[in-house]
This record gives structure tokens, C-alpha cells and sequence, in this order.
């Protein structure tokens, strides 16, 4: 990195973080630190839900998914649209006409304490382990490309959130997410543009989608019912709308950003325009993905992208057969580059997928000698091929630029879990289990304290944790699990007055157990998780209802 890169980071970064903290400073009352005094405008709720969601893991992971996998992650979020509508409809109308601070504080009127106690741990559980990953996913990409010390980057990173979040709670996290939204916006807008014009000249904008298309990237529907298939249009449109609904529905994460809505319709506008504009700008970022992928077909790429991983290898006893692959795979490269430059005929397209077979072949084969030079290692580089290209290709002061989109994307997405962690932990625990009574002021700076603890909490996470497959996927399956059983209890209380809290709080328990071993043992694609939870806790809380009532009345016989 150059001066210019470090000096685009560095003011950008501190403008969020003094600007969020001056902004919003000398909050007095719980509904300010909490709901943001009901101020906020529709835009700024639309932004805000999507700068939640759209982390770090979204801006790295997702142009690598693409890279591999081609334009099918999209179908993740097919249900999203239909998901807003639902909770447009039904969740937040609850939610104003309750005026509640928290989702979960509904469930307690609706069934009892214990039931929104338990729900309320159910997400401290799976945000604060979220929040800690959120801060990780960037830090050891940053760490393994630049060579930055992962546990300074972690502290870095959650540190510059915390600062900003504890000063202006709700009101802090939604005015910065809009200029990190722009941030993001723009740098990956220009990105996608140095893209193009790198492509070699009479490689055209549609040339480069037929090039993508060659080679199985544009595949964006798959109708398929394969259960081992992640991405259908079916587990998107039916798994991926019950993920939705819990997550926008009942995730206090997103929860607390509409409701510091202006109004109800404030609201329900911030949420269509999020439904709108969340599939398209996902397509977008994974056609940077493609496009990147579609580089490459002129310029060498490495047989893996991890650094790391090429360090551990070059020291390794198995430094000569990884070249050896490496050779091969540029071999191929070098064909595939001839056969794109021409037409894409029915036998070129024939020959490009044997290549493709046969250097896929070669990676896995360099994935086991990594494996065999150090056990460690992560052999994935899907998190890597999105900011090895930055680096490497983009011009000074970019790279700084796009280092900001990644931090941004970060700061947002852990700001808004930090603030909802405070909000249940004050509102939900805290408030209501401590018998004497406090003035506003007292709850203001107890909110303030556990945003610092769950704040000190992530980075400690994020410090121990591990790379999994994919890190982006790695949030949706830590949702996942717990998703389902939350939004099962949700629709009891909206829509089944026959159930009461005891037998929720006794199915939700069983099914959470049930939904555990179901992921461990690896039987259904994670999506399904979420339909099956939710379908699980239903059923159970009838069953058990039903039968507590039979015996009550056979007793009194």
C-alpha cells in the first residue's frame, strides 16, 4: 500500500466514526438511546437494514462465491422480497401499535417471562457469536494479505465501532451506516469499472458475459430439487423467506432499526425499499465476482489465492510437486486464454469445460499437499480472491478506497449487532429482572455499558475464532440454526391464541436441541434449517398444548 491508500483509509474511516460520535452525542433517555427518538426517515431505515446485513463477509466472500461458483448465490435472497412484504403486513403494525423497545419484549404480554427470556437469550447466543465473526472476516483476510497483526486488526476494528456506538446508540448506528452505505456503493461501483476497462481490447461488456457463460458462471436459476444443492430457486424462494422473516422479523438487530421509525409508514417504506434494492445490489456484487473471474482468463491467477498458504507450502517438503501443479494449471490457463479470444462455438464452449474439470482437478490436488504441509492451513481461498485482485491490479488510492468499503461494511454491520445486544440485554434481562425501579438516566448508561461489554465480548470471539468454508455462509448457518425456532414462536403468538407460554417455552427448548443435531450431523442444507425449526416448534407447542389440556380435563373428572 502506498501513502495515498493509507491516507484514503485513514480519513475515511475516522470521518464515520468522529462524525457518528458528534452527531448523535448527549443522549438522555432510553427512547433516544434505544429508538433513536423515532426520528428516523424511510431512506435512512432502507439503508441502515441493508448496511446490517451487507457486512465485510458480503464485499469478500461473495465476489469469491461468484469467482468459483458462479452468479447462483443470488437465489439466497429470493425470499427476501416476499419476506418484507409479510413483515410489513404483519410484524411491525404489532410492533408500533405495542410501541415496544425490543421484539421480544411482545412475548412476554403475549405468553410469559420465561418464554421472552429464553428467546432473548436465543439471540444474544447467535448475534454475539455473529458479531465476533463480523469483526474476524475481514481482520485475518487483511491479516494473511497485507500481513497485519490479526489480534491488533480485531481490537482495531472493534474499538472504532465501539466508540461511535456507545456514544450515540441507535441514532449513531443508523446516521454512520449511511455513510458507509455510500462508501461502499461508490467504491464498488468504480471497481466494477477499472474491471472492464482492464479487459483486453475487443473484449466488450457482453463478450466478457459470454466468456462467464462459457464457462458456467451466468448460471443464475436452478429449479433443481437436489438437497445437496445450497442454491436452488426453491431453497432461496422457501428456505431463504423463513431466514428472512426471522432475520428482518425478529433479529433485534434489524428489529431496532425500523422501529426508530418516524411512523409506521416510515417503517414499512424503509423495508420495501430494502426488499427492492437487496437482490439486485447482491447480483451486482456477485457480477464483480464474474467479472473478475473473467480477468483472469487473461491474466495468470494463482493455483490458490491464500498467501498464506503459498508461504506454508514454499517451506514445505512438497515445495517441488506444488510447482509442479502450478505449471500445469498455467498450461491450462494459457489454452483456456486462445480458445476465450475467438468465437464461442458449441465444441469451444465443450473443450473449455474439460479444462475447467482438469485444473479443478489440479486445485484439488494442491489443496491435499497443503493440507499435508501444514494440517492448519485453509485451503478455501474463496475469502481471498476479491482482495488479492484489489491489491494487486487496482491503482493508488483505490486500494485505500476499497480497504475502506471493507472496514465500512464491518463497522455498520457489528455497530448494529452491538446495539441490539445492548438493547435485549438492557431491556430484556436487565430491566426486567432487577426489582427496583431506576430513572432513565440510570438505563441510558447501563445500555452504554453492556454496548462496551458485548463490544469487548466480539473482539474477544474474533480473536479465537477459526476460517470455516466460506465465511459468509458461515453467518447464515449460525442464523440458521437458531432462526427457525424464532420465528416458529413468533407466529404462535401472532396467530394462535390456543397456545400458551408453557408449551412454547417447552417446544421451543426441544426443537433447539433437535435443530443442533440435525446440522451436526449434516442431513439437511443449512437453509432448510430455518423452515424446519420454525415448522418443528409449532407442531410441538399444538402437541404439547393440546395434551396439557386433555389431562387437565381428565383430572377434573
Amino acid at each position: 500500500m502506498q501513502s495515498i491508500d493509507w491516507i484514503v483509509l485513514s480519513v475515511t474511516l475516522l470521518f464515520i466514526v468522529v462524525y457518528g460520535a458528534w452527531k448523535t452525542r448527549g443522549s438522555k433517555s432510553v427512547e433516544e438511546y434505544i429508538k433513536g427518538g423515532n426520528e428516523t426517515k424511510w431512506w435512512t431505515i432502507g439503508l441502515s437494514v441493508m448496511a446490517t446485513q451487507a457486512s465485510a463477509i458480503t464485499f469478500l466472500s461473495t465476489p469469491g462465491q461468484a469467482f468459483h461458483s458462479g452468479m447462483g448465490f443470488v437465489q439466497f435472497y429470493f425470499g427476501l422480497p416476499i419476506a418484507m412484504v409479510i413483515i410489513c403486513l404483519v410484524f411491525i403494525p404489532i410492533y408500533h401499535k405495542l410501541n415496544v423497545y425490543t421484539a421480544y419484549e411482545y412475548l412476554e404480554g403475549r405468553f410469559d417471562k420465561k418464554t421472552r427470556t429464553l428467546t432473548a437469550i436465543l439471540f444474544l447466543i447467535q448475534r454475539g457469536l455473529a458479531a465476533g465473526i463480523t469483526i474476524f472476516a475481514p481482520a485475518i483476510i487483511l491479516s494473511a494479505v497485507l500481513g497485519w497483526d490479526l489480534v491488533v486488526l480485531n481490537i482495531v476494528i472493534g474499538i472504532l465501532v465501539i466508540v461511535y456506538t456507545v456514544s450515540g446508540g441507535t441514532k449513531a448506528v443508523s446516521v454512520t451506516q449511511k455513510q458507509q452505505m455510500a462508501v461502499i456503493f461508490i467504491g464498488m461501483f468504480i471497481a466494477f469499472y477499472v474491471i472492464l476497462q482492464y479487459l483486453p481490447e475487443g473484449i466488450t461488456f457482453i463478450k466478457a458475459l459470454e466468456i462467464a457463460g462459457a464457462n458456467h458462471k451466468m448460471k443464475v436459476l436452478d429449479f433443481s430439487w437436489d438437497l445437496n444443492n445450497r442454491y436452488t430457486v426453491w431453497t432461496g424462494l422457501l428456505g431463504g423467506t423463513f431466514l428472512m422473516l426471522s432475520y428482518f422479523g425478529t433479529d433485534q438487530s434489524q428489529v431496532q432499526r425500523y422501529l426508530s421509525g418516524k411512523s409506521l409508514r416510515e417503517s414499512q417504506l424503509g423495508l420495501i425499499f430494502n426488499g427492492l434494492l437487496k437482490v439486485p445490489m447482491q447480483f451486482f456484487i456477485l457480477l464483480v465476482g464474474v467479472m473478475v473471474f473473467v480477468f483472469y482468463q487473461f491474466n495468470s491467477a494463482p493455483i490458490n489465492f491464500n498467501p498464506k498458504a503459498q508461504e506454508v507450502i514454499n517451506k514445505s517438503e512438497y515445495a517441488a510437486a506444488y510447482e509442479k501443479l502450478e505449471l500445469q494449471h498455467k498450461e491450462i490457463e494459457e489454452q483456456k486464454k486462445q480458445l476465450v479470444y475467438g468465437e464461442l462455438t458449441t465444441d469451444v464452449k465443450t473443450r473449455i469445460q474439460e479444462l475447467n474439470k482438469q485444473d479443478t482437478a489440479l486445485k484439488e490436488e494442491a489443496k491435499v499437499l497443503l493440507k499435508k504441509a501444514d494440517a492448519e492451513v485453509e485451503t478455501n481461498d474463496k475469502d481471498y480472491v476479491f482482495i488479492q485482485f484489489i491489491l494487486k491490479y487496482l491503482p493508488k488510492g483505490l486500494i485505500g478506497l476499497l480497504l475502506a468499503v471493507i472496514l465500512s461494511a464491518a463497522m455498520s454491520s457489528t455497530a448494529s449487532e452491538l446495539n441490539a445486544l445492548a438493547s435485549t440485554t438492557a431491556i430484556d434481562l436487565y430491566k426486567r429482572n432487577v426489582t427496583k425501579e431506576y430513572n432513565e438516566k440510570h438505563y441510558v448508561t447501563m445500555s452504554k455499558w453492556f454496548t462496551l461489554a458485548w463490544g469487548i465480548l466480539a473482539i474477544l470471539v474474533a480473536c479465537i475464532a477459526n476460517l470455516f468454508d466460506n465465511l459468509i455462509q458461515l453467518v447464515n448457518i449460525i442464523g440458521s440454526i437458531f432462526y427457525g425456532n424464532v420465528l416458529g414462536i413468533f407466529l404462535l403468538a401472532f396467530f394462535a391464541n390456543y397456545v400458551k407460554g408453557n408449551a412454547v417455552f417447552i417446544a421451543a427448548i426441544i426443537t433447539q436441541i433437535i435443530i443442533i443435531a440435525v446440522w451436526y450431523i449434516d442431513w439437511l442444507p443449512y437453509l432448510w434449517l430455518n423452515a424446519l425449526g420454525c415448522g418443528i416448534v409449532i407442531l410441538l407447542a399444538f402437541l404439547i398444548e393440546s395434551t396439557s389440556r386433555m389431562l387437565f380435563i381428565n383430572n377434573q373428572k
